[in-house]
């Protein structure tokens, strides 16, 4: 695995920064971003505390000290770095992508082959995206829709269900100075954690800390001072659903709905592993012969926690935020399992809700795809059963 600082942004105009772990900055000079980011944020919090204007503020060491100290961290949300982590497990992604604020853009399971950790997970792999591949044309070849090019991408996605949380991954992660100062202090703790689920990521998240150490990227007094609550991926609590002016819903999916999920910043996730090993099952081949050998090949890669594996996931959030989620994921466009749940979350919401102004906005979203909820798709798919919610891929 290795990072790279591949951009970093301020206030002060500059031309983007490009480097590794042995070459940052420009012309081989040292590029010490905690020293310019920290000036920064001290001439930002002068603007709440002098009464001069910007321009004429001045860097002052004890006020950059002051605010750092009296957790006054908000100014160090100014900066921005952009870092691109290359084969970092899945799973460490999955936990930057829980954390707010931030951008992120990650080798996509859909458009691109992926690659397993052991040759069991590569050759399920393969096997499944021919089965998928045959079956996708079996059933909707007839289709416009399903041109080669997307039932490929399709088989692909439904054949990663067999690739370990752990499988490589490469992405380009940005957020705030501050951010990454706190994401390091989390991240030196997650040993201590003692997480069935995290504690595979530690020499991942070492590798990573070093990274931000070496390059100057964070700031001790900083992480130091970062909130107690940690990493916010996992939980070990059993939460009550409801459903109102805010909401908690709660459902079991797999690892790979959940990484869909973390798309939509606005609203909150944790996810929580059930007692018994549970493995999601396409519906183009539930109920159908091959079932029964899916979920026995689902067994032979249990035990390096397949992204198929079903877990506990809890989301939380506003009605307003969730009807950007429909917005997004009643599509045909979009991965089938978070649609279906998507959907069945939204009945849900219409069936529990006591405020009608709220039942009356979702009411909208429950005759089908977004398009029947008057969205202007630039690209209609014209694919009845993607139109209707009924499709099995």
């Amino acid at each position: 695995m290795d990072f790279y600082l591949i951009a970093a942004t301020s206030a002060k105009p500059r031309n983007d920064v490009a480097g590794n772990t042995n070459n940052l900055g420009t012309n081989n000079e040292p590029l010490n971003i905690n020293e310019e980011f920290s000036r920064l944020g001290g001439r930002m919090a002068g603007i709440c505390y002098s009464e001069q204007p910007y321009y004429e503020i001045k860097d002052s060491a004890s006020r950059i000290a002051r605010v750092k100290n009296n957790r006054h961290h908000s100014v160090f949300d100014h900066e921005y770095m952009t870092i691109y982590l290359e084969n970092v497990p899945k799973l460490f992604a999955m936990v930057l992508n829980n954390e707010k604020v931030f951008a992120t853009s990650e080798k996509s399971a859909r458009y691109t082959k992926m690659q397993g950790s052991t040759d069991t997970e590569v050759d399920l792999y393969l096997k499944w995206q021919k089965i998928f591949e045959q079956l996708i044309f079996d059933k909707y070849g007839n289709e416009k829709y399903f041109n080669a090019s997307r039932i490929e991408k399709l088989a692909q996605e439904n054949a990663r269900y067999f690739l370990s949380v752990y499988t490589p991954t490469s992405l380009a992660y940005t957020a705030s100075f501050r951010q990454f100062s706190y994401l390091y202090a989390w991240l030196k703790q997650i040993e201590k954690t003692g997480s069935e689920l995290l504690s595979p990521l530690t020499p991942t998240a070492n590798a990573f800390c070093k990274f931000l150490e070496d390059n100057h990227l964070i700031d001790e007094t900083i992480a130091s001072l970062a909130p107690s609550g940690g990493l916010s991926l996992e939980t070990h609590e059993n939460r009550t659903e409801y459903f109102g002016d805010v909401f908690m819903a709660g459902y079991v999916g797999s690892f790979a709905q959940y990484a869909q999920a973390q798309r939509h910043r606005s609203l909150d996730y944790q996810l929580k592993l059930l007692p018994e090993f549970g493995f999601y099952i396409p519906p183009i081949i539930k109920n159908t012969p091959l079932e029964d050998e899916w979920l026995g090949d689902a067994l032979r890669v249990q035990g390096v926690t397949p992204q198929g594996q079903l877990i506990q996931i809890y989301e939380r959030g506003t009605p307003e935020r969730f009807i950007m989620k429909l917005g997004e994921r009643l599509c045909t466009a979009a991965q089938l399992e978070i649609a279906n749940q998507t959907q069945e979350t939204l009945k849900k919401y219409i069936d529990n809700c006591d405020s009608e102004s709220v039942k009356r906005e979702l009411e909208k979203y429950s005759h089908g795809a977004r398009c029947t909820a008057g969205y202007q798709c630039k690209t209609p798919c014209a694919f009845g059963d993607g139109i209707n919610l009924t499709r099995e891929i």
